[in-house]
């Protein structure tokens, strides 16, 4: 029941998922940060963006990945997943965070663990979640056509 994802599907799923990443972590960096709500949510859209085409990018060499290897989504699967995808991430995110706070790379790399710490255990299970209810619509849509 693992139908090929389009790139629309593919941009569906970033882009609800970055979604939920800014509505949940603009707030919370403008408190800690003691910044303008508006610097902040900025910062978050900008990294949103990046993360949008990281995952669709990420994802796709995965899957490919997983396909050529046939490999299972296992929960150990998904931890090699997440943390994967975070990790590619880091290495884009923290020079863009640098420059917009004007900080050196030790603390954007000191602040992006903080964001880190929110979003490995969040990409993990949006995954799942996702997979999970794409699998249902999957086969409700199979056994009604």
């Amino acid at each position: 029941m693992n139908a090929n994802k389009t790139w629309r599907e593919r941009a569906v799923h970033a882009l609800i998922f970055e979604v939920l990443a800014v509505a949940l972590t603009a707030p919370v960096l403008s408190w800690v940060m003691k910044m303008p709500m508006a610097h902040a949510g900025l910062l978050t859209l900008m990294i949103s963006l990046v993360a949008m085409t990281w995952n669709m990018i990420f994802n796709s060499l995965f899957d490919r990945i997983e396909r050529h290897w046939r490999l299972v989504r296992t929960m150990a699967m998904r931890m090699v997943h997440a943390t994967a995808f975070e990790a590619g991430l880091v290495a884009i995110v923290v020079p863009l965070v640098a420059w917009w706070l004007d900080m050196s790379l030790l603390d954007a790399l000191i602040l992006d663990i903080g964001l880190l710490l929110f979003f490995l255990p969040y990409t993990f299970v949006f995954n799942l979640v996702y997979d999970k209810l794409r699998a249902s619509l999957l086969r409700k849509r199979m056994f009604a056509g």
